[in-house]
C-alpha cells in the first residue's frame, strides 16, 4: 500500500496535478514537502508510535487535523482518495463535511481474508466500517473482477460504483539486468535460485514455499531467497525458522530481511522463477515487478494475480496450494532455459501494459467523471 500510494502521487504530480498526501505523524517521517512531487502533510492524532488496533481511537483527532490544514491553506480538493479502512473511515468524513467526491481503495478486506484461510480473524468493527465505506463512498476502486465480486457478494456493494483499475509497476526502477551479473552483485552461488518477495504473515503462505523447496528433485545447488520483514507482532519469522530447521532446509534458505526499493531489482533479476503462494492477493505487486524484471512467475490462482500472471505464457498459476503442484511447474521452468527465458520476455512485455503513468491517467478520469470536470488541472489537487 505504502508503494501504491508513492508511486501514485508520482505519476500524478507528473501529470501536473498538486497532490497532498495526508499520514498521521509518527516515528519515522519524511519532510512535508517536495517528496517525488507530492506534498505530505503528517498529522498530529495519537502518539506517534501508537499500535495498529489502536488507531481507530485517534480517527477524530485525524480528521480534525487535515480540515484544519484545509481551511489554513484555503485547499479546495477534486476528489478525495482514501487506501485502507482506517483512511476510508476518515475519508468518508471529510467529503461528506466539503461535498467532495470520495474514493476508496482497500488493498485488503476483512472478510475476503476470512474467506480465504481458516483461522484468520478481523475485528468486527472493521468488517462494519468497510461496509458502511463501501456503501457510502462516491467510488470503489479494486484492483480485479475478483476483488469487485467480493465487494458485491460479501459487502452488498453496488457493482455500478465499483472500478476496475489495477496496480502498476515502475518501469524504470524494475527492468531486466543480466542474470549472470545480478547474482554476481549479491554474491549468489547456486546453480538455481527461488525467490519470495513480500511481508512476513501467514496469509502470505510462505511455509508452502519451504515444504515445496524440500520436496524439489532439484534440491542439490538450489538457493531459496526469502526477502522481506516479519508483519508487528506475529510470530511467522520464528515459526518459519522452526519449519526451515525441521525440513532440513538451512543450507538452502536464507531469509535475507526487508531490502531497499532500489535494490529490489537485483533479486528479482538474479532469480530463476519468483513464486507467490499467498493465500490471497489483491493484486499482487511482487508478482508484477518480477515480471517486469523479465523473470517468470509461479504463484497460487487467487485474487488479483490470475489477472496479472498469463498462464502458460508469463509463468504458471496454480490451483492447488500443495508442494507437488507448485514443485512441478518449479521444475519445469528451472530445468528449460528456453522456456524460462521466452516467459520472461513476455512477462516484460506484459508488464509495461501496467505503468503507473497509464494508472495515474485512469484515475484521474475518474477523479474529472466524479465532478471534476472543468477545474484547472495546473492547480487541481
Amino acid at each position: 500500500m505504502n508503494v501504491h500510494v508513492r508511486e501514485l502521487a508520482r505519476a500524478l504530480t507528473g501529470r501536473g496535478v498538486t497532490v497532498d498526501v495526508f499520514t498521521r505523524e509518527h516515528d519515522y517521517q519524511c519532510d512535508e514537502a517536495g517528496v517525488d512531487g507530492a506534498n505530505y502533510v503528517h498529522v498530529p492524532a495519537g502518539p506517534p508510535d501508537a499500535a495498529l488496533p489502536d488507531l481507530a481511537n485517534y480517527l477524530d483527532d485525524f480528521v480534525a487535523g487535515v480540515r484544519a490544514y484545509q481551511k489554513r491553506n484555503d485547499v479546495q480538493y477534486i476528489a478525495i482518495h482514501s487506501h485502507y479502512w482506517l483512511s476510508g473511515w476518515a475519508g468518508t468524513r471529510l467529503a461528506a463535511a466539503s461535498g467532495t467526491p470520495h474514493v476508496v481503495t482497500f488493498h485488503t478486506l476483512s472478510r475476503i481474508k476470512m474467506q480465504s484461510r481458516s483461522g484468520e480473524q478481523e475485528p468486527p468493527v472493521r468488517q462494519a466500517t468497510e461496509e458502511r465505506i463501501i456503501g457510502e463512498a462516491d467510488c470503489v476502486v479494486a484492483f480485479s473482477p475478483h476483488e469487485r465480486d467480493a465487494m458485491v457478494r460479501l459487502y452488498a456493494a453496488d457493482r455500478r460504483r465499483v472500478e476496475l483499475i489495477p496496480c502498476g509497476v515502475d518501469l524504470g526502477r524494475f527492468q531486466p539486468i543480466g542474470r549472470t551479473a545480478a547474482r554476481r552483485e549479491l554474491g549468489l552461488n547456486g546453480h538455481k535460485v527461488l525467490l519470495f518477495v513480500g511481508r512476513i504473515e501467514a496469509l502470505k503462505g510462505v511455509d508452502l514455499l519451504l515444504h515445496t523447496a524440500a520436496s524439489l528433485e532439484s534440491e542439490e545447488g538450489l538457493q531459496v531467497l526469502v526477502v522481506g520483514s516479519d508483519a508487528d507482532g506475529s510470530g511467522e519469522m520464528e515459526r518459519l525458522h522452526r519449519l526451515s530447521d525441521e525440513l532440513r532446509l538451512g543450507d538452502t534458505v536464507e531469509f535475507v530481511g526487508r531490502v531497499p526499493q532500489e535494490q529490489l531489482a537485483l533479486y528479482y533479476s538474479a532469480a530463476d522463477v519468483c513464486i507467490v503462494p499467498s493465500f490471497y492477493e489483491s493484486f499482487g505487486l511482487a508478482a508484477l515487478e518480477s515480471m517486469a524484471c523479465g523473470t517468470p512467475v509461479v504463484a497460487s490462482r487467487v485474487g488479483g494475480l490470475s489477472t496479472i500472471v498469463q498462464h502458460g505464457r508469463t509463468g504458471y498459476l496454480k490451483s492447488w496450494r500443495c508442494p507437488e503442484a507448485f514443485a512441478q511447474s518449479l521444475e519445469m521452468i528451472m530445468a528449460n532455459e528456453d522456456l524460462r527465458d521466452s516467459m520472461g520476455r513476455a512477462a516484460r512485455t506484459r508488464a509495461e501494459d501496467l505503468s503507473w503513468d497509464q494508472v495515474a491517467g485512469r484515475l484521474l478520469a475518474l477523479y474529472d467523471r466524479l465532478g471534476s470536470a472543468g477545474l484547472d488541472q495546473d492547480t487541481a489537487r
